[in-house]
C-alpha cells in the first residue's frame, strides 16, 4: 500500500491526518507484520491492509487505500 505521495507505507511510519500528527502505522497486515501492541491474534479476522493508531481517534484500518490526507511525517 502507498501514501498519495507514491511512498510505500511501512511498519512504525509516524504519519499526520489532519491535526493530529503522531499516528503510527501498526500493521501490515498483507505482509503480517504487527507491532508488539497489536497481535495478529488480534486482527487476523482482517485480510488485507493498514492500521493506523491516532491519538485522537484511536486505530483506522485502510483496506485498499490509504486516504490522501495522510501524510508521512518519518520513518520508525
Amino acid at each position: 500500500m502507498k501514501y498519495a505521495d507514491g511512498k510505500i507505507v511501512a511498519l512504525g511510519d509516524r504519519v499526520k491526518l489532519a491535526d493530529d500528527a503522531n499516528g503510527v502505522v501498526v500493521a501490515l497486515i498483507d505482509f503480517k507484520q504487527y507491532l508488539p501492541d497489536f497481535p495478529s491474534s488480534e486482527w487476523k479476522y482482517l485480510k488485507q491492509g493498514v492500521l493506523i493508531k491516532f491519538p485522537s481517534c484511536g486505530v483506522i484500518h485502510y483496506e485498499t487505500l490509504v486516504e490522501p490526507d495522510v501524510e508521512l511525517i518519518e520513518r520508525s
